[in-house]
């Protein structure tokens, strides 16, 4: 199992440890409730440093990726980054993606989940036609995400860099904390704003390099400070991202889930050939047969990945993929794939729970709205 440049400040707090995707993550430190809503209310701190890095460097690397992922990054500018997938040539994801663009057609950074590294690599390699230039920089790379409507000033404190003005889906790299060549974007998975501060895991600070990053975790605490920062795990990561609606590949998206069928025809774009792009249109036309929905719980209950969907009759429709219960909203909610009849806002849909069928209501996503 491996471990962060901050384990050893997880373990000094006390979170609640366990193996994630091969590395030792924080799960827990004061409480779901608690850390879901410090980032709702003001901010956290997330160690994310297991998701992986590729840098892709080239005259080809932007036809590559054009070839591999579903959405059109083309569009890309400098300082631009994209939400994006790997189709596999099955109708299914072999991963979601952001490719972000350092050097406009030239250099790109795709940052890929941490269960999926290898394969992620692999199907690049494998589709690397032209000898674009690889580097998996994830070992080199320590990445924080700072969420919370509280963040940006926050952490405005520690930089030069216009962070206030950060647009969506953009970033900037510079001088953050004392520290050069540090990227900072703007892409969260909470839907609470904040940043995502990548920067290299082993760097000069003084005479201390060993304990570098984690002066980087101590200099961000101080600097969010007076507005209550705390520390978050992976736990209160998934009931933030859920209340959005995002999803979570393994949960909501795996090898066999098409993108249409996923809600993310907004990342297939088919201006271009890309992986299964054929099929992909012609599912587009036939119109999908299943898709992901957002509900919430009638009946008391807590639906669960993998638990069956019915309908009033109880007949199977489908299966959860992903639920909780909402510390922001105080009910259940759940994402789930139902067969298209079954699909509209408003449709009434049972989940089975230790052979009792509890009621459901499909609703419009986000569950969150603000």
């Amino acid at each position: 199992m491996k471990n962060t440049p901050f384990t050893n400040i997880h373990t000094q707090l006390g979170a609640k440890m366990a193996e994630f995707a091969g590395y030792n993550m924080p799960i827990s430190y004061s409480g779901i409730n608690d850390e879901h809503a410090a980032v709702r209310n003001s901010l956290g701190i997330f160690d994310v440093s297991h998701m992986g890095e590729f840098l892709l460097k080239g005259e080809h690397a932007l036809e590559l990726i054009q070839r591999i992922t579903s959405n059109d990054a083309s569009k890309l500018t400098n300082g631009k980054a994209q939400y994006s997938c790997f189709p596999n040539k099955e109708g299914g994801i072999v991963d979601d993606l952001l490719v972000y663009c350092i050097e406009e057609n030239k250099v790109y950074m795709l940052v890929v989940n941490a269960s999926n590294m290898q394969k992620d690599w692999d199907w690049i390699m494998q589709h690397n036609t032209n000898a674009v230039e690889m580097k998996d920089i994830s070992n080199q790379t320590a990445l924080l995400a700072v969420q919370g409507p509280n963040a940006v000033n926050a952490m405005q404190q520690l930089t030069n860099m216009d962070l206030i003005n950060l647009k969506y889906y953009t970033f900037c790299k510079g001088t953050f904390a004392g520290i050069d060549n540090v990227v900072v974007s703007a892409t969260g998975y909470t839907g609470a704003g904040g940043v995502e501060i990548y920067f290299p895991a082993s760097f000069t600070m003084g005479d201390e390099s060993q304990l570098a990053a984690e002066t980087m975790w101590h200099k961000i605490m101080e600097a969010g400070a007076a507005f209550n920062i705390k520390p978050c795990g992976l736990a209160a990561r998934d009931t933030l991202r859920l209340e959005m609606g995002f999803c979570l590949y393994g949960n909501d998206i795996d090898d066999t889930t098409s993108p249409l069928e996923a809600g993310l025809g907004w990342i297939t774009k088919f201006t271009k050939d890309f992986t299964n792009s054929a099929a992909l249109q012609q599912q587009k036309a036939d119109g999908v047969k299943q898709k992901l929905v957002g509900f919430e719980m009638i009946d008391k209950g807590i639906p669960r990945h993998h638990y069956l969907l019915k309908s009033a009759d109880g007949n199977t429709i489908g299966h959860v993929s992903s639920g909780t219960q909402s510390p922001s909203l105080g009910k259940a909610i759940g994402l789930g794939y139902v067969s298209i009849e079954h699909a509209s806002i408003g449709s009434e849909i049972y989940v089975e729970v230790r052979e009792k069928l509890l009621k459901a209501v499909v609703v419009k996503i986000p569950f969150y709205q603000g």
